[in-house]
């Protein structure tokens, strides 16, 4: 059966950041997971959870100048000393939080800059990254992006994201594999599942096209979660979609499709 955890950055934005935890948790969900905790205090976002008895499962790196368009910098030479104080950050968030995964967003490819440079950059980050992490107990997870939502995103593929993640050869360093992404960018979900399942750290879904709730496209999700529970995938699968309408009149998927 699939433990299902709110994506608070896409679900129940109906009210503010801090408020969505109680919504969340009346809605019935057990864990949360959001993109950055970084604008609010650890210790309020420590409170919100155990007011409400829930798990945080998942938060990312810091990314680089969001509203700018940043979407992470993890392959952008010159910004090394940045992502490893982004790096010590996310650490405290997660410490205080309880977070025992970190995602790492690579970014979108930079201009005018050779791919060798840019892949060895990326290499050393996610090398300091997953000793960092490693250290304190945590796992690192990169997660490929379709190139149609972040045009020039440098990690879009899986079999892309598995070879980095071997030439970094760290047991610290897992996949985090978005359904959403995958669909857009490859397809071939249950095969692709089936090869890389011991590699996958943390799963998320959405539908295609639209980015709704399951059940609103095109994949086939009884079929898919039926093989996620075969495979025996014993994490947590983040709720990171945008609601069709409003979240509460949307969570009826949970009951037809995955429970």
């Amino acid at each position: 059966m699939p433990r299902l955890a709110a994506n608070l950055t896409m679900l129940f934005t109906e009210v503010p950041f801090l408020d969505r935890f109680e919504r969340a948790a009346r809605a019935g969900f057990q864990a949360v997971e959001f993109l950055f905790p970084y604008p609010f205090a650890a210790d309020e976002i420590r409170a919100r959870l155990d007011a409400h008895g829930l798990q945080c499962v998942l938060h990312n790196l810091p990314a680089g100048h969001w509203d700018l368009g940043e979407r992470g910098i993890a392959c952008l030479p010159g910004r090394e000393e940045e992502f490893r104080r982004g790096v010590d950050t996310a650490l405290r968030y997660a410490e205080a939080l309880g977070v025992q995964q970190l995602n790492c967003l690579v970014g979108i490819a930079p201009a005018g800059v050779d791919e060798a440079t840019q892949r060895a950059t990326l290499l050393a980050n996610l090398r300091h990254a997953a000793d960092a992490l490693g250290r304190a107990g945590l796992t690192l997870l990169v997660e490929p992006i379709n190139r149609y939502d972040i045009p020039g995103f440098w990690l879009h593929r899986s079999e892309q994201a598995i070879a980095l993640i071997d030439e970094v050869g760290s047991p610290h360093l897992k996949l985090q594999h978005d359904l959403y992404h995958a669909q857009r960018s490859e397809g071939e979900l249950v095969g692709t599942l089936q090869r890389l399942m011991p590699r996958i750290g943390h799963l998320q879904i959405a539908d295609n096209p639209g980015r709704h709730e399951p059940g609103t496209g095109e994949i086939h999700w009884p079929f898919v979660f039926a093989e996620i529970d075969r495979l025996g995938y014993a994490g947590w699968i983040g709720c990171e979609y945008k609601p069709a309408t409003s979240t509460e009149a949307g969570l009826g998927w949970r009951q037809r499709l995955a429970l």
